[in-house]
């Protein structure tokens, strides 16, 4: 009787997953598969690459920040190996007047050599230039990106 009541529980779960998945909502693949920006304390959103994305040499890293996070149109990219080594370093520029607190967009394309041979994984950051160099204006957007071996 016990089987016969467990099997019958086990069958009726099973039932109800499957109601719960058929209802949710369908998104189709070409939706799926667009990449959402990411937004990092309203003040600067990366749009390429995507964190844990794999990227090659030369890597075009585009986005928007808002003016303070620029000093005389730019501000540092710096793209490090698995062992935090800089491999490349540019600085992203403005693609519009940066003197203002909305939006502008920017681009940088960083060319490098990554050694894979121990690990494909990397970082690029995105640091807010900080000319006075007091520690209470730094910050920076980091993301974790693969290297094609």
């Amino acid at each position: 009787m016990k089987r016969i009541l467990l099997t019958i529980l086990l069958v009726v779960g099973a039932g109800a997953l499957v109601v719960l998945f058929m209802s949710l909502p369908h998104v189709p693949d070409e939706l799926s598969a667009i990449p959402t920006p990411l937004v990092y304390k309203d003040l600067v959103t990366l749009d390429a690459p995507m964190p844990e994305q794999t990227v090659r040499s030369p890597l075009v890293v585009r986005g928007k920040a808002r003016g303070p996070w620029y000093f005389e149109a730019s501000f540092p990219v710096i793209l490090t190996d698995w062992d935090g080594r800089i491999i490349a370093q540019v600085p992203a520029r403005a693609q519009g007047d940066w003197m203002t607190n909305d939006w502008v967009p920017f681009e940088a394309v960083l060319t490098f050599d990554a050694d894979t041979t121990v690990s494909s994984r990397g970082a690029l950051i995105l640091r807010k230039d900080n000319p006075s160099g007091l520690p209470e204006h730094d910050d920076a957007l980091e993301i974790t990106v693969f290297f094609v071996p």
